[in-house]
């Protein structure tokens, strides 16, 4: 795996992957930013959603239970000294149906956490990860 990283101007770069599929990465104006992207913490949190995210629906369609809806609220908390590293993370599953199996919900994300998740289980090692699950009827 790897990524080229371009720098653009001011703050702003370029993340470029394999197939040339990029994202951009930038920080706010009172550091020399323009804050037209995400910031580089704010990717690691993405990662984070997105890695478990993909493996929680994977695991969902092999059980047939496809929520209607389903969304991932990752939170951080950093220390207040430079290098600001991560204290912890949250991630909150919220989850939209009807008939939505709950032990179903429970083992898909709990098998991602455990199992799964590379990004997961990289931050584990760094910092605190917790997780809660909200089932919402449609």
């Amino acid at each position: 795996m790897k990524v080229d990283i371009k720098w653009m101007n001011k703050m702003l770069f370029k993340s470029v992957g394999k197939r040339n599929r990029y994202v951009t990465m930038d920080t706010v104006p009172d550091v020399g930013g323009q804050d037209s992207s995400l910031s580089p913490k704010e990717m690691i949190l993405t990662g984070l959603g997105g890695c478990t995210g993909m493996d929680v629906i994977s695991i969902l369609r092999k059980m047939k239970q496809v929520p209607d809806r389903f969304e991932i609220e990752v939170e951080a908390k950093t220390e207040k000294e430079f290098p600001k590293e991560f204290k912890s993370f949250k991630l909150i599953y919220k989850f939209w149906g009807k008939n939505l199996d709950e032990k179903k919900m429970e083992k898909a994300v709990t098998l991602s956490q455990d199992k799964y998740c590379g990004v997961s289980e990289t931050l584990k090692k760094a910092a605190k990860l917790d997780y809660e699950i909200i089932i919402n009827e449609k």
